[in-house]
C-alpha cells in the first residue's frame, strides 16, 4: 500500500472487520469464505491468524457465522440471520434511499421495534419520512415542517445522537480525503492494495453511516459533513472496484473454488453507486 495510506490507516478491530469484509465481498459472492482466504486477507490489515481465529470463533457464537470443514479446510458461511442484517446493511451503504424532506407520525399503542421512530409522547411516534421505514400497524401520519427550524434543530440534536455521527464523519473524511485524492491523482492501485483500500473504505463509513438516523435537512446542524461523507465514498468505492474486483477473482476462495469477479449483485451495486454518483 501507498505510503500515504498505510500512514493514515490504522489496524481495524478483528470482529468488526471481518463483517465488513463478508458484507463487501463474500454475501453478494454466495456466502461462504475459505479460512485460509479470510487469514490472508486480513494480515494485510495488521490482524494475526490468532486474532481472526478468535473473531471468527465469537462471530460462530453470535450466530452470524456457521462453519463447514471439507478435508483439510475450513469454511465459514453466512447464518440466515446474518443475510438479513447484511442485506439491510447493504442498502444503506449501496443503495440508500434519497434524503427524506418530511416527517412520519404514529399515534399508536402497539409496540415499536424499528429503532427509526422516535418517542414524543406516550402514544406518539416520530420518523423521518423515507421508504424504508417499516409503518407499524396503525394510523400513520405524514407531515412536513413549517415553522422553527431553529427549535426543530435543537430538538433534533437533543434527541438523536447526531454530534456523535457527525464526527464519525468528519473522521472519516480527515483520513480518506488526502488518500483518495492522491488516488484520483495516480490512478487506482494494484489489486492488493485496491482491495484492501476499499476496504478499510467500507469500514469506516459504515460505522458512521449505519448509526446515522438520515433525517431531513432542516433538523441536521448547520455544516452538517454527512453529504460530503456520502460523496466521497460513493467515489472512493467507484475508483477502486475494478482493480479490487480483479483480485477478488484471483485469490479469494469459497469450498467451489474461486470466488467471482463479479455477480449479478456486485454489478448491481455498481451501477447504483454510478447513478448516484452522476445524479
Amino acid at each position: 500500500m501507498h505510503q500515504i495510506e498505510a500512514d493514515a490507516l490504522t489496524s481495524p478491530r478483528a470482529p468488526s472487520f471481518i463483517v465488513t469484509l463478508y458484507g463487501d465481498i463474500v454475501a453478494p459472492r454466495g456466502g461462504v469464505l475459505w479460512i485460509g482466504t479470510l487469514i490472508e486477507c486480513c494480515a494485510a490489515h495488521g490482524l494475526s491468524e490468532g486474532l481472526v481465529r478468535t473473531a471468527v470463533s465469537r462471530l460462530v457464537s453470535s450466530g452470524r457465522l456457521e462453519g463447514e470443514r471439507i478435508g483439510r479446510k475450513s469454511y465459514y458461511r453466512l447464518t440466515d440471520m446474518a443475510e438479513e442484517e447484511f442485506e439491510a446493511a447493504a442498502r444503506v451503504l449501496y443503495a440508500p434511499p434519497p434524503q427524506p424532506t418530511g416527517w412520519l407520525v404514529t399515534l399508536s399503542e402497539a409496540e415499536i421495534v424499528s429503532t427509526d421512530w422516535l418517542p414524543i409522547g406516550p402514544k406518539a411516534f416520530i420518523a423521518p419520512r423515507r421508504n424504508d421505514v417499516l409503518r407499524p400497524n396503525a394510523a400513520v401520519l405524514s407531515c412536513d415542517t413549517v415553522a422553527g427550524i431553529g427549535a426543530l434543530r435543537d430538538f433534533a440534536a437533543q434527541a438523536w445522537p447526531l454530534a456523535e455521527v457527525g464526527a464519525k464523519y468528519d473522521a472519516f473524511l480527515s483520513v480518506f480525503e488526502p488518500i483518495l485524492a492522491h488516488v484520483c491523482e495516480a490512478g487506482a492501485p494494484p489489486g492488493p492494495e485496491a482491495l484492501a483500500l476499499r476496504l478499510q473504505l467500507v469500514h469506516a463509513y459504515r460505522h458512521a453511516a449505519l448509526v446515522d438516523p438520515r433525517l431531513p435537512e432542516a433538523a441536521l446542524p448547520e455544516g452538517w459533513p454527512g453529504g460530503r461523507a456520502r460523496a466521497l465514498f460513493v467515489r472512493g468505492y467507484l475508483a477502486l472496484t475494478h482493480a479490487a474486483d480483479q483480485h477478488i477473482g484471483l485469490t479469494f476462495h469459497d469450498s467451489r473454488g474461486r470466488l467471482a469477479t463479479a455477480t449479478a449483485a456486485t454489478e448491481l451495486r455498481e451501477d447504483r453507486l454510478r447513478r448516484e454518483c452522476l445524479a
